[in-house]
Parts: structure tokens; C-alpha cells; sequence
């Protein structure tokens, strides 16, 4: 599995689409010349006709030269994404600069250009355009030509309301500019952790797939390896058993043999716990703890219930979720680990607890979210693998196991106790969906691919 790098994934994400900017920039220029003829020819008022037209143009001028240059699917670099926000905070400067300054109604569109960064481009680049429209808009305050009004009369704002409009366009910036930049990361983030689990998805779906060709391989290759030991057994009766040819029979004998080995281990693959077997609720415990157990830690496993003991067919993706969460429950235990499955006759659940410091309360509202980690930067650097220490941990292992019909429950451990504690329940059906079990109600019944 290749390995993800968030950072790269958050970069790529953010590139503008050059169409995107082209099309809301041709909506621009439509609006700024409906206002301006509407105002010159519809309303009758005296305006810097040609001036404005002019600076409409620019932007006219700019379109069609990004149209020439590059391909309607092209992104953007960031840098070049700025600079084209940076102009249209301009353009809309030297239109207001020509029609009023504050005091005309379309000042607000300010926000525009710093909204379309927020959602696009990093914080420091918003903040960047945030100043300039701020910046433009305090020039404007200060100078600009007089509001376009009935010929012979003037308009003129008293400079305490204009000051309240320079107010409301930088509270406007400031908020619009988090509000959408929040939004967007935080849909950012989840399309690219459900990326994230869709790979380490696809890797142990990709295991599973493997163990299934591998018993086919091995019940297609029965039959002429089986004509092939028939045939080296009738030639060693006929040929002497001395001499080159018999040596070589023997040794043909005995690779057939290994072969047949081999075969054996092949076809008993979902008999030593591979992803094709049905396995009871103690046998899938015993697998996400044994690895725990291999490295010298010792995890108390419980398992009671009323009736039956529930059977499941050995979903990968839930051993991955499971093994996920009992590895974080090791981490950050100070010395016990419990694991404990119970069923009853309409539900299967697995509690696994530690007895460490649990989850920070800032952290718990939020755990299992994409990037939520409670690891110190310095961890995180050193566990980067599939996203290990970034947060990614949590969500992957509570997407895959809620994909099996069960609900992910975290918190902490009641006072006096502490330690975090992670339930996963399923109702039984979901539980055993797919598993086969013999008519007896007790045996496993592996699955053959």
C-alpha cells in the first residue's frame, strides 16, 4: 500500500480550477457593465463613462488570456491563484474609486475575491487579500471621485455612516473569510480521510482476494500434479532403480511431494485464520489480541454471554478497525489492557479498556473525527505511516467497523477509574451476516473461495 501523505493531499486540494475562476469572473464583468450602462443610460446620471468601461475591460482583457494560455481543467499554482483574487480586489478599487468610493452600494463586493480564497487557498494568502480589500477600502474612504447622481444635484454621505460601511466591509472580511475557510477544511478533511480509508480498505480487501485465488490455484493445480505423481510412480516401477534415471525419479517424487505440500497449505489457508473463514466472536478477539500478546503485552480478555456463542465470517476490514483501536488502548495504557466480548440474543458487543490517562475533555467531543490525535508532534513525526499519529487512526478503524452495521461508542472511564474505553455493538444479525454455520448450531464451516 502506497503511503498517504495528508500534507500532499491538503496542497492538491486546494488548487483553484482555472474555468471556475474564469466563469465567476465573466459574471463580474456582466454585472459591472449592466451597472454602469443601467446607471449612465437608464438612470440618466453623469459618470466616468469610458474610464469605467475601460477598467471593466481589464478584466475582460485578463480572461482572455488565461483562455488562450491554458486549458479550461488547468489549476492554478497558489501563487498565480493570488494574484488573480489580488486584481479583482483591485479592479473593483478603481471601479469604485471612479463611482463613489464607500459610499456606492456594490462596496460590499469586497468580500467576494477574500470568500473565494477562504475556500480555496491557505489562511496566510486569505489574510493577505483580506488586507488589501481592507486596505482598498480605507483609500476609498479617503478619496474618491463623487457618487454618479441627478444631474445637478450632489450626494454626499456624512463621513460617521461612510465610516460605519468601512466597519461592516472589515467585520464582513474577517468573518466570511474564517467562516468559509472552516467550512471548506473541514470538508477537505473528510473527503481526504475517507481516501485514506478507502486505501486501507483496498489493501486488505486486496488480501482477501489474494487468499481466495490462492485455493483456487491450488484445487486447479490438484489434477495434474496428481497425474504427474501417477505417472513418476509407474516409471519407477518400469525404469532400474539405479543410475541417473533413477536418481532423477526420486528426486521427481519428491518435489511432486513438496508441491503437494504446498497445495495442502494453500487449500488450508481458511483454516489457520485467514479472511475467508467463519470465526466465532472469542476466535476474532483472539486474533486482534494475539499480535499484542507476540510482543510481550499482555492483554485479560473476558468473553460471556447468554446462549450461543455468536459466529461471523472474518471481515477484514473490522479486524483492521479493531486491531486499530486496541493498538492506541496499548499506547496509552499505564499497565492493563481489557478486552471484553459479550452477546446476548439480539446484540454482540466489544468493550476494550486501558487504564491510562484517557481522553482530554477538549479531545473526546471531538474523537474519531479526521485529524484529531491526541499524540505530541514529536510522536506524529515518528509514526507517519497510513496516518498513524495524524488522527487518521481512529476515524479509519470507526469507518470501517460502523460499515458492518455496529455503532462506535468512545469515552472515559468513571471517576474514581480513568482510562478511555471503546465500545463496539452490533445486533446480531448484522453480527453473523454471511457467516455459515452447520445445521448443529455450533461448528465452523469454513467458506471456500
Amino acid at each position: 500500500m502506497s503511503r498517504i501523505e495528508p500534507k500532499s493531499l491538503t496542497h492538491h486540494a486546494r488548487h483553484l480550477r482555472l474555468d471556475t475562476l474564469v466563469r465567476l469572473r465573466w459574471l463580474a464583468v456582466a454585472g459591472q457593465s449592466a451597472a454602469v450602462i443601467g446607471v449612465r443610460f437608464g438612470l440618466g446620471f453623469p459618470l466616468p463613462f469610458a474610464l469605467c468601461l475601460l477598467v471593466i475591460f481589464a478584466s475582460v482583457w485578463v480572461n482572455l488570456l488565461l483562455r488562450i494560455q491554458y486549458p479550461a481543467s488547468h489549476r492554478l499554482s497558489d501563487n498565480v491563484a493570488t494574484a488573480l483574487l489580488a486584481f479583482d480586489i483591485l479592479q473593483l478599487a478603481a471601479l469604485l474609486y471612479l463611482t463613489g468610493g464607500l459610499e456606492n452600494p456594490f462596496a460590499m463586493l469586497f468580500l467576494a475575491p477574500v470568500l473565494i480564497s477562504a475556500t480555496a487557498l491557505t489562511p496566510e494568502r486569505t489574510l493577505g487579500l483580506g488586507l488589501l480589500a481592507v486596505g482598498c477600502a480605507t483609500f476609498l474612504v479617503l478619496a474618491h471621485r463623487p457618487l454618479p447622481w441627478f444631474p445637478g444635484q450632489s450626494f454626499t454621505l456624512p463621513f460617521l455612516y461612510v465610516s460605519g460601511i468601512w466597519t461592516a466591509i472589515l467585520l464582513g472580511t474577517a468573518f466570511t473569510g474564517i467562516y468559509a475557510w472552516r467550512v471548506a477544511e473541514e470538508a477537505r478533511q473528510l473527503a481526504q480521510a475517507l481516501a485514506a480509508t478507502e486505501l486501507v480498505l483496498a489493501r486488505e480487501q486486496h488480501l482477501s482476494q489474494l487468499d481466495g485465488l490462492a485455493a483456487a490455484a491450488a484445487h486447479e493445480l490438484g489434477t495434474p500434479l496428481a497425474t504427474i505423481a501417477l505417472v513418476t510412480k509407474e516409471l519407477s516401477h518400469s525404469m532400474p532403480k539405479d543410475g541417473p534415471v533413477g536418481e532423477d525419479l526420486r528426486l521427481l517424487q519428491e518435489q511432486v511431494e513438496r508441491c503437494r505440500t504446498i497445495l495442502t497449505k494453500l487449500t488450508s489457508m481458511s483454516d489457520e485464520g485467514e479472511f475467508l473463514e467463519t470465526v466465532s466472536l472469542s476466535h476474532l478477539v483472539a486474533d486482534i489480541v494475539e499480535p499484542q500478546r507476540a510482543v510481550g503485552y499482555d492483554v485479560k480478555v473476558i468473553a460471556k454471554g447468554n446462549g450461543p456463542e455468536p459466529l461471523c465470517r472474518r471481515n477484514p476490514g473490522v479486524v483492521y478497525g479493531l486491531s486499530n483501536i486496541l493498538d492506541n488502548a496499548t499506547d496509552f495504557a499505564e499497565s492493563q489492557v481489557t478486552v471484553e466480548a459479550c452477546w446476548s440474543p439480539h446484540e454482540v458487543f466489544i468493550e476494550i479498556r486501558d487504564d491510562g490517562p484517557g481522553y482530554a475533555p477538549d479531545i473526546l467531543l471531538r474523537v474519531g473525527e479526521p485529524y484529531v490525535t491526541t499524540r505530541s508532534a514529536a510522536e506524529r513525526t515518528e509514526d507517519s505511516e497510513e496516518g498513524g499519529g495524524l488522527g487518521l487512526g481512529l476515524f479509519i478503524a470507526k469507518t470501517l467497523i460502523e460499515r458492518s452495521g455496529a455503532e462506535l461508542t468512545l469515552s472515559n472511564a468513571a471517576p474514581p477509574a480513568s482510562g478511555a474505553i471503546a465500545r463496539i455493538v452490533w445486533p446480531r444479525h448484522a453480527f453473523e451476516r454471511g457467516a455459515a454455520i452447520s445445521p448443529q448450531g455450533g461448528s465452523l464451516v469454513p467458506l471456500k473461495g
